[in-house]
């Protein structure tokens, strides 16, 4: 076909085509979608109105390392990041005991409501003074409904339809056994809260301690920071603020207290040494008075020679070496006096050797490890025994130690005095009564060195203690969206005009999707594309004929002209086209099944061409199921002879039944099917059909034959040759698309010639290049 055609014989639709044939598809049922539409968003709009409101509250804190008190920091402390474990940081900060210790700080054992007539409210406390008269110990769970009438509270006890009546609105008036206490304030407008109903509901501490825990949500912001994020959501704004504040205020100061835990030990153990040497030194004092009194002492000279000299510098090195074993004999006291692991040692006494000094520390270390890990976990845990272990070790590590410095300092001690008792025997000239005296006074001496120690250790762990830092840093404080997270308007909104979008679109895709009719052009040209499709004709409301008046500018009437024009040139494009002498067209119209409208268009077609002043022959071909008569006039009907006569008599002249049905029409002629045969493809086939269609051709510009449907008898195939070309029918939502592939074999095959589709019944809308505006039913005698 030449391109001037393609529109109108048909061809691959573009992607544009389809956009446009979709739309038209669903577009017409447009009065659907604005009413699921309206329906789903009247309901969102309900769903807003009755839905509880939840809010979220964000914080934001940063984990602050562990300092240690007066010592400055290291370079590594400076240069390098921190080794925070953020993980048990959040574990911590989750953990029951703090949660439990937000519920009792906030009393959160009660939860308040307002109750509405759709919707229950939480609210953060109720518009009246209520004071709970039980210990959050000895706290059940129990529900209890507060009415506010005009004379008073009527008062529930969970499910009970029996209220405890409250006059004045107060229940210090009264007596009762209810868990609390509640009052209106006498400046409260009461008039505004008459008719409203609250809930208050108590909860143990365990089990909101519990609840408290699973709704804190905490997460590190970002990959690579200290910063932690606690989100909390309800519906109380000011209830979720002020329960993540005070849980930030616990947090801070329980890592306050672990961190001057150390201090409070180390100043714990000064003032027990403290009484120790005080005592100490009151008796070295009075053994000097009585030295003096004893031995009539004023004041001792000393000698300046060498050998008092070398004698001072060995009692000198005992002296250090004995303040050294007082130290270790101190520290060994302690330690053997602590019997659970979970104590704490005292650092920094003075011991020089560095060893103890190391473990030490590294048993401090280990008991934070422990304490901290020990808030979430339980004594069986594996890295609790695991660190238990560990400072089971270092202990036995620290008395091994220690023993071995005590065995050395022994060593070097009974070496020093060895050295002194030489240095003594040189100066045995001197009295002895001043050996004595500064003996008594080197062990005044120790003591007074040993407590002035201790006393500056002291007031550094006291320092220490006082200007401990805070465990975390606030970056934001709780902050709320004024904005709820659930419901949120433009997710409902957007949620209801998309279900309202595609409840219909999908009902109406499924039953297009069920439907296997053939509904548009389109649909014909999937299956068989290479059968051009030479018209589309609208679906009317009944059977009536469009050309009685040859005139006839309607739709209708102007569809059947085109296909007229479609079917003249589908047969003066074939290359067997039998106009090469002049003579009429022979156009076949027939379908697969009954109903199809083949009858009534081949009639129109045939008046259509007439109205153009063409000479114009109709003849029912369908001899087993004649239609024709139907639209002729009166006394015309299916036993008028016709050509089933002229096919069994051969002296029948067809030229005689010849009938002219419409008056207007003066070059139009039909032969009917005559009276029905017994065997009609026996007569179509016994050679006269085929010479009444050459006598037609001489006379008429066109022959129009109407045909029996191909599926169900072969008497069109049988009489197929001899058409120039075949209007084969298909109609639109009647016509099942798995009968298209029989019509492809017919072409296929051959066996119907030079074949074009006429798809009949096609709705407004549906068309390409046609908005008819009405429709009609199409009956089965069509």
């Amino acid at each position: 076909m030449s391109p001037d055609t393609s529109n109108t014989i048909g061809s691959k639709g573009s992607q544009g085509d389809f956009i446009k044939q979709q739309f038209f598809k669903y577009g017409k049922y447009w009065y659907w979608f604005v009413l699921a539409v309206t329906v789903f968003l009247v309901l969102g709009v309900l769903y807003l109105r009755y839905q509880p409101k939840v809010y979220t509250s964000v914080a934001k804190i940063k984990i602050l390392n562990k300092g240690k008190g007066l010592e400055l920091p290291t370079a590594a402390f400076v240069f390098s990041r921190s080794n925070i474990n953020l993980a048990n940081e959040i574990e911590v900060l989750k953990s029951y005991r703090i949660m439990e210790r937000v519920v009792r700080e906030l009393d959160l054992t009660m939860e308040y409501y307002d109750v509405g007539n759709i919707r229950t409210t939480e609210i953060n406390s109720l518009p009246f003074q209520l004071l709970k008269t039980i210990d959050n110990d000895s706290v059940n769970w129990g529900g209890y409904t507060i009415e506010v009438k005009d004379y008073g509270f009527d008062i529930y006890r969970g499910e009970s339809e029996t209220p405890i009546k409250v006059p004045e609105y107060n229940t210090y008036k009264v007596k009762h056994n209810l868990p609390f206490e509640i009052k209106a304030n006498s400046d409260l407008g009461l008039k505004s809260y008459i008719g409203k109903t609250y809930l208050l509901r108590f909860i143990p501490v365990k089990e909101a301690a519990k609840k408290l825990k699973g709704q804190i949500n905490i997460s590190v912001v970002g990959n690579n920071s200290d910063l932690l994020q606690i989100n909390y959501s309800g519906e109380s704004v000011h209830k979720l603020e002020k329960v993540i504040n005070t849980l930030i205020q616990i947090f801070n100061e329980d890592g306050i207290n672990d961190r001057q835990e150390v201090s409070r030990r180390t100043i714990n153990f000064i003032d027990e040494r403290f009484n120790y040497l005080a005592r100490e030194l009151d008796s070295i004092e009075g053994e000097i008075k009585d030295f003096k009194q004893e031995n009539n002492l004023i004041s001792l000279e000393a000698n300046a020679s060498l050998e008092v000299g070398k004698m001072t510098e060995s009692e000198q090195m005992v002296y250090d070496v004995e303040n050294q074993i007082m130290l270790s004999e101190l520290l060994d006291e302690t330690l053997n006096e602590t019997d659970s692991i979970s104590d704490l040692l005292p650092s920094n006494i003075g011991l020089e050797s560095g060893d103890v000094n190391s473990l030490i520390s590294q048993y401090n270390q280990l008991i934070f490890e422990r304490n901290e890990f020990g808030v979430s976990a339980m004594e069986n845990n594996p890295t609790v025994k695991l660190l238990n272990s560990k400072i089971k070790d270092v202990k036995q590590n620290i008395n091994a130690s220690l023993k071995a410095y005590k065995n050395q300092l022994e060593a070097s001690r009974r070496s020093f005095e060895s050295r002194n008792k030489a240095f003594t025997s040189q100066v045995s000239t001197l009295p002895g009564k001043e050996k004595v005296f500064r003996a008594i006074q080197r062990q005044q001496s120790i003591k007074e060195s040993l407590y002035l120690f201790l006393l500056q250790k002291r007031e550094e762990a006291a320092i220490n203690l006082a200007i401990t830092e805070p465990s975390v840093k606030v970056v934001e404080y709780a902050l709320s969206n004024s904005i709820p997270i659930s419901p949120s308007p433009k997710n409902v909104y957007l949620t209801s005009i998309i279900a309202g979008l595609a409840l219909p679109f999908g009902i109406i895709y499924l039953i297009f999707l069920l439907n296997t009719k053939v509904k548009s052009k389109r649909d014909v040209e999937l299956v068989i594309p290479e059968v051009p499709i030479i018209s589309e004709l609208p679906i009317v409301k009944d059977h009536h004929l469009a050309f009685v008046n040859p005139n006839d500018t309607s739709t209708q009437a102007e569809a059947f002209r085109i296909l007229g024009a479609n079917a003249n040139y589908l047969i003066s494009s074939s290359a067997n086209s039998m106009d090469n002498n002049g003579h009429g067209k022979v156009i076949y119209c027939t379908s697969t099944i009954k109903g199809e409208g083949k009858t009534y268009v081949a009639l129109n077609l045939s008046l259509a061409l007439s109205s153009l002043n063409k000479k114009v022959l109709l003849i029912g071909a369908d001899l087993r199921n004649p239609q024709i008569h139907n639209y002729i006039g009166k006394g015309v009907n299916k036993n008028t002879l016709g050509l089933s006569n002229y096919l069994h008599d051969a002296n029948f002249d067809w030229k005689k039944a010849l009938i002219k049905g419409f008056e207007k029409h003066d070059h139009h002629d039909i032969l009917i099917s005559g009276n029905i045969p017994p065997n009609p493809a026996q007569l179509l086939t016994n050679g006269r059909f085929e010479e009444l269609l050459n006598e037609a051709r001489e006379l008429y510009d066109y022959v129009i034959v109407d045909t029996a449907p191909t599926i169900l008898v072969t008497d069109t195939t049988m009489i197929s040759q001899f058409a120039d070309a075949t209007i084969y029918l298909i109609r639109a939502n009647y016509t099942e698309k798995n009968l298209l592939e029989f019509s492809k074999g017919l072409h296929e095959s051959g066996r119907l010639k030079n074949m074009g589709y006429v798809l009949n019944g096609v709705s407004s809308g549906k068309s390409y290049g046609y908005n008819y505006g009405y429709s009609y039913g199409y009956g089965s005698n069509a």
